[in-house]
């Protein structure tokens, strides 16, 4: 074994005294579609529902070891790492501050009140990340704290790695391909840093966010670059630039062992698993799962384990997973149709409507002419088929129609 390994083992054994670990759970319904044994390494299911309590407890500990009279610890998180750190300074009785985005939503600023109690202090600063940064960074330094990083930090980096010194006590062996969820690299380059070494027949797969590709543009330029646009969605993985130090550790990693799932499909899968196993994950603990669909070729046959790297997902953003999955799905479209403005043109629409169809949004935006009208509407149904013949219907009628439901610019006004 490596330093690195035997390190890892280490910070394993010691994390027992925070936390069990989380479960590794076979799961028949995935298994019996994809013909392999596929399993779930639980890290919704940590004290604070992610694994990024690992990384921070570990680095929050080895700081500690160095200089024991370190009392304070300070972040930048809207987020897990936030909640992470919550719970490690309760746990070690030191005084946090936690800087997060003005824009957090109440829940998750309650959620690390909770985890931290009277330990932590949480500054709302700045209406976008880089300078709620930007600030905890200055204060940092103002108050001679320690700065916890999120990901790019040789200890958090450790601490991930117990992820996989789980997974290969668990199994009893090595696994065949393990899928790791990618953000800013912490926990890919530090179970790899681990597996790599303890398991090397071993294969990993990674994924992250088709809005928040880091990964592949760093891979592509050969060192970390900022992503010009980032979707947001995907929050837990959707980083604009890969940490320096973890991608120092997966320069390794082949473009084609990479899997960059549209944000629209990842909620299909977050529904399917909530509805089928009542499992709840957040957009990035799915994005393991969701990557079998692009792997289910060569999965076959083999043992597998999904990384669900997180559960903490705010119910009131259940109705935007489901319009996106349906939208993604084919099941629900929008259209911008041109109404005749004359007497029962709505009665002949209406009647074109099959008994799977349903109408979700109705909206009359304006006059375009005379005898024409504007209408947004919405419409579910239970097969995608049945839009084809709707279309064929309304051009047979003279309705004209245009479909906006992957139209970007007019989703965002008027969707």
């Amino acid at each position: 074994m490596t330093d690195f390994a035997d390190a890892a083992r280490s910070t394993t054994r010691a994390l027992r005294d925070l936390f069990p670990r989380t479960p590794l759970q076979k799961n028949e319904f995935l298994s019996r579609r994809y013909g392999a044994d596929i399993w779930l390494k639980r890290e919704d299911l940590t004290p604070v529902r992610s694994y990024k309590l690992r990384g921070a407890w570990n680095a929050m500990r080895k700081a500690r070891a160095v200089d024991p009279s370190r009392q304070h610890f300070v972040c930048a998180s809207a987020g897990n790492h936030a909640q992470g750190m919550a719970f490690a300074c309760r746990h070690f009785g030191v005084k946090g501050t936690i800087f997060m985005p003005v824009t957090t939503p109440q829940q998750k600023i309650d959620k690390t009140r909770t985890f931290g109690g009277d330990a932590v202090r949480i500054v709302l600063t700045g209406d976008y990340f880089d300078q709620t940064l930007a600030a905890s960074q200055a204060f940092c330094a103002a108050e001679g704290a320690y700065f916890l990083a999120p990901f790019d930090d040789a200890d958090v980096i450790e601490g991930q790695a117990s992820v996989g010194v789980e997974i290969l006590d668990q199994l009893g062996h090595a696994p065949d391909l393990v899928i790791l969820p990618v953000g800013g690299g912490g926990l890919a380059s530090g179970v790899t840093g681990f597996l790599r070494e303890a398991a090397p027949a071993t294969a990993f797969r990674f994924v992250e966010p088709e809005g928040g590709a880091s990964l592949t543009a760093a891979i592509a330029a050969r060192e970390p670059v900022k992503l010009p646009r980032v979707d947001s969605f995907v929050d837990g993985a959707a980083v604009a630039k890969i940490g320096d130090l973890p991608f120092s550790r997966l320069t390794w990693v082949r473009p084609e062992e990479i899997v960059r799932p549209p944000e629209d499909r990842i909620c299909t899968t977050m529904l399917e698993i909530l509805n089928v196993e009542g499992i709840v994950l957040e957009p990035a603990g799915a994005l393991s799962i969701d990557a079998l669909k692009d792997l289910a070729d060569e999965i076959r046959g083999k043992t597998v384990v999904c990384v669900t790297s997180g559960g903490n997902f705010d119910f009131e953003r259940l109705p935007e997973v489901k319009e996106r999955a349906q939208r993604y799905s084919g099941v629900k479209k929008y259209f911008i149709l041109r109404m005749p403005q004359r007497p029962g043109a709505l009665r002949e629409f209406l009647a074109m409507l099959g008994p799977e169809d349903d109408i979700a949004r109705f909206e009359y935006l304006k006059k375009s002419a005379r005898n024409f009208g504007s209408v947004l509407i919405g419409i579910e149904t239970t097969d995608p088929a049945n839009f084809a013949r709707l279309q064929q219907q309304m051009d047979a009628a003279g309705f004209g129609w245009r479909d906006i439901t992957r139209d970007e610019i007019l989703s965002e006004f008027l969707i």
